[in-house]
C-alpha cells in the first residue's frame, strides 16, 4: 500500500509517544490517593493492551509494531510517573488552610456565583470537573488561604474577588 493512504505523520521507523501532562524540572510529582489509583489503573489497562498486541495473530506488520512500541512507551512514561509520585493524603493536611488535595468552595463578592475547585496533581487535573493542578495560577492564589479570605479569580470580565466559603479534605 502506498504511504499516501496511511495516516502517519512520522517517517518510517520513528514512533511518536504522546506525552504526559508537563511537570517542570525540580517540581515534586504530588498525587492524591485518587490520582495514584488512577495512574495504576491506567498502567494495568495498558499492560493488558500490550499483552494483546504482543500476542496478535498477524504479528510483524509495521502498524502492529508501531502500536506495540507506542504502548510500551506509554507504559514506560507511566511507570516513571508512578515511581516519582509523592503521595499526599488530604486528611493529613491542616483542615483550616488551603493546601494540596483541598476542595475549596468559593463565592463571588455578590454571593451569586459559587465555584468548587479541588487542588490535585498534574495527571489528575481536569478543569471540566473542577480539578486543577497545584501548579495552576488559581491554585497558587488559594494555597495558604483560610475560610473568609479573598482570592482574585479570573472571569470574562477580568479578575474578580471571590471569598473562600469552605475547605474540605
Amino acid at each position: 500500500m502506498s504511504r499516501a493512504f496511511v495516516k502517519d505523520d512520522a517517517p518510517d521507523g520513528q514512533v511518536v509517544i504522546p506525552s504526559r501532562p508537563a511537570l517542570p524540572d525540580g517540581v515534586a510529582n504530588y498525587v492524591t490517593p485518587r490520582g495514584l489509583r488512577l495512574l495504576k489503573e491506567e498502567l494495568a489497562g495498558l499492560e493488558g493492551v500490550r499483552g494483546k498486541q504482543a500476542s496478535a495473530k498477524n504479528r510483524g506488520t509495521s502498524d502492529q509494531a508501531r502500536d506495540l512500541a507506542v504502548t510500551r512507551g506509554r507504559i514506560a512514561q507511566l511507570e516513571a510517573r508512578i515511581g516519582s509520585a509523592k503521595l499526599v493524603t488530604p486528611a493529613d493536611q491542616a483542615p483550616d488552610v488551603v493546601r494540596f488535595g483541598a476542595t475549596v468552595e468559593l463565592r463571588s463578592a455578590d454571593g451569586e456565583t459559587t465555584r468548587t475547585i479541588t487542588i490535585v496533581g498534574v495527571d489528575e487535573s481536569d478543569a471540566s470537573e473542577g480539578r486543577i493542578t497545584f501548579l495552576a495560577p488559581v491554585a497558587k492564589r488559594m494555597t495558604g488561604k483560610k475560610v473568609g479570605d479573598s482570592v482574585p479569580m479570573p472571569t470574562p470580565l477580568g479578575d474578580q474577588p471571590f471569598r473562600i466559603a469552605a475547605i474540605k479534605y
